[in-house]
């Protein structure tokens, strides 16, 4: 199979992480007679030191002409950073926000998984990190309350300021879709969360999200509100698989996940557009202060390049052999300094890389 992908390397640690997540596809395809066709583009930072933009057309149009995105971090120190003297529309992070629109990529993916060797850096108790968890948090990425009409206003003397939150029932069908899809992959359980004692919004969510789910008999639908979700991945994360939810509610529960598995430095992400399209990149951000300095931890691109075999070329068999590498790999006792404790073994970026290629193959 012909793999067409797009690279953004990105700034600060970008260009390490994404070489060893190259690392691994080229394993994988050595492996199972795949070949990777691998285009990079400028983006963030790095662009804007070449083209004074974070983003030109020409690298959208790369981007769009390709099987998927995958991408390492942008941006950089904002106090000390040239790059955030320039207005906000000409700043790293405009690029990605820019990406993501000309793109469509309505549809945000952030697994959170604790790995049993990881198990101490959670911050749970014992018997709840104990059983371990491994969800995934469908966002939707393009619509709410953050792309609604805002306004502020002063009446009689008093500022009041009004956000709206919109959703029509096509964009809430086609990240549902998205959802159980995606559900069918897994453990076939989707937990929708919504507020639909309060908003109207939600009651519409609930009530198109259910009508999805009668073409997906196969797969287990559950409603749970924002607030008893907010508690229950504290009191109970094992219970999760898909989490489908809107775009605030989806920004607050994501971050609140990632922080139960212990490590930012394993969290993957990605983003798709209604076709296999998508965008992936590791949940983490720059680092400028480790960048060069081979310290950075690889495994969340690494595991995103994973996400990507999945879900835009459905090579399931293949992502699962990074996956398994990299739990291998923390099995057999290696850290990066992120992650380190006692009794491990502490390796720089290439080397992780190195290690997980050896367990592909």
């Amino acid at each position: 199979m012909e793999l067409k992908i797009t690279c953004i390397p990105g700034d600060g640690i970008g260009p390490e992480i994404v070489a060893e997540a190259k690392k691994a596809l080229d394993a994988v395809a050595e492996k199972y007679g795949h070949h990777m066709q691998y285009t990079d583009i400028l983006m963030g930072g790095a662009s804007i030191d070449v083209h004074g933009v974070p983003l030109t057309d020409e690298a959208v149009e790369t981007a769009r002409s390709a099987d998927a995105v995958l991408m390492g971090s942008i941006g950089g120190d904002t106090t000390t950073s040239p790059w955030y003297k320039l207005a906000p529309n000409l700043r790293p992070e405009a690029g990605l926000l820019a990406i993501r629109k000309a793109l469509n990529l309505f549809a945000n993916l952030r697994p959170a998984v604790l790995y049993e060797e990881l198990a101490g850096a959670c911050p749970l108790k014992t018997e709840i990190s104990e059983k371990g968890f491994d969800m995934l948090i469908m966002r939707e990425l393009t619509g709410g309350l953050y792309f609604g009409e805002r306004k502020t206003t002063e009446e009689n003397g008093i500022r009041k300021a009004v956000d709206t939150l919109t959703y029509d029932e096509n964009e809430i069908r086609r990240i549902a879709i998205k959802g159980f899809d995606i559900a069918r992959k897994r453990k076939k359980k989707v937990t929708s969360v919504d507020k639909a004692n309060v908003l109207d919004s939600s009651r519409l969510w609930r009530a198109v999200v259910e009508e999805v789910a009668k073409d997906y008999p196969d797969v287990i639908l559950e409603h749970m509100l924002v607030d008893n979700c907010a508690m229950q991945l504290v009191k109970d994360p094992a219970q999760f698989d898909v989490i489908l939810t809107e775009n605030m509610f989806g920004d607050i529960l994501s971050d609140e996940a990632s922080m139960v598995t212990g490590s930012i430095g394993m969290l993957a992400s990605a983003s798709l557009n209604d076709t296999k399209f998508g965008l992936y990149e590791p949940s983490h951000g720059s680092a400028p202060d480790i960048a060069g300095k081979d310290l950075a931890n690889p495994i969340a691109t690494i595991l995103s390049a994973s996400m990507m075999l999945r879900y835009s070329f459905d090579l399931d068999k293949e992502a699962d052999a990074i996956d398994g590498a990299v739990k291998q790999v923390l099995k057999d006792g290696y850290r990066t300094g992120d992650i380190m404790s006692d009794g491990c073994e502490k390796v720089g970026c290439k080397k992780m890389g190195d290690l997980i290629v050896e367990r592909i193959k």
